[in-house]
């Protein structure tokens, strides 16, 4: 009986620890890499590469240089590397990226700074026939 009651309480005290928000305050630097299954919120400085499953927040005084690999991500701060996400980039007017971004969508405010070289995968769904299908087309008009 006492071990079944175990097995619950160990298993709620997992799920709780994956929502909770990692928070990195403004006036901390961490000089290495981070991995989280939960959200991010940095307003301080990662020098490092962080890899998390849960959303990545950089507020205005936040600064990464390194590699983020998540899946999304709203900038207000700084960004310095390469930034892989499998979902939404969101850039506030006051963020600064540079770098290499992999996104599958991008939103930027006017006033943010983008100097980066932008590949966006993920939303595109081919066709059955691939690229055959205009040419095919093009043919049949020429005919």
């Amino acid at each position: 009986m006492f071990s079944s009651d175990n097995k619950k309480s160990k298993y709620a005290i997992s799920m709780e620890t994956s929502t909770q928000q990692n928070i990195i305050a403004q006036g901390t630097k961490i000089v290495g890499d981070i991995a989280s299954q939960g959200p991010f919120r940095i307003d301080g400085t990662v020098e490092g590469n962080v890899k998390t499953s849960g959303k990545v927040v950089v507020g205005k005084s936040g600064y990464i240089k390194g590699t983020l690999q998540g899946e999304n991500a709203d900038f207000e701060g700084k960004f310095s590397g390469k930034l892989i996400l499998s979902g939404t980039l969101s850039l506030k007017s006051t963020a600064h990226i540079e770098g290499e971004v992999h996104t599958s969508k991008l939103a930027v405010e006017p006033g943010a700074t983008f100097n980066a070289t932008c590949s966006m995968k993920g939303t595109v769904k081919e066709l059955p026939n691939g690229t055959k299908q205009p040419e095919q087309i093009a043919q049949r008009q020429q005919g």
